[in-house]
C-alpha cells in the first residue's frame, strides 16, 4: 500500500501502521481514510498529503 506525506509537516502516513490514536486500524488505504480526517501531527487535511515515491 501507498505512503502519503504532509506537504505542510512532513507527517508520514503508513497504511501497515494506521493512526490508532485516531481510529484508523493498520492496514487502512489511504483513499479509505474518512474525508474528515486530519494529519494527527499539524491538522492538514487530506487534500495535503502527496504520494511518497517508491524507493524499491
Amino acid at each position: 500500500m501507498q505512503s502519503y506525506m504532509c506537504e505542510l509537516c512532513d507527517y508520514t502516513y503508513e497504511p501497515k501502521d494506521g493512526d490508532p490514536d485516531n481510529g484508523i486500524n493498520p492496514g487502512t488505504a489511504f483513499e479509505d481514510l474518512p474525508d474528515t480526517w486530519k494529519c494527527p501531527v499539524c491538522g492538514a487535511d487530506k487534500e495535503e498529503f502527496q504520494a511518497v515515491p517508491d524507493t524499491a
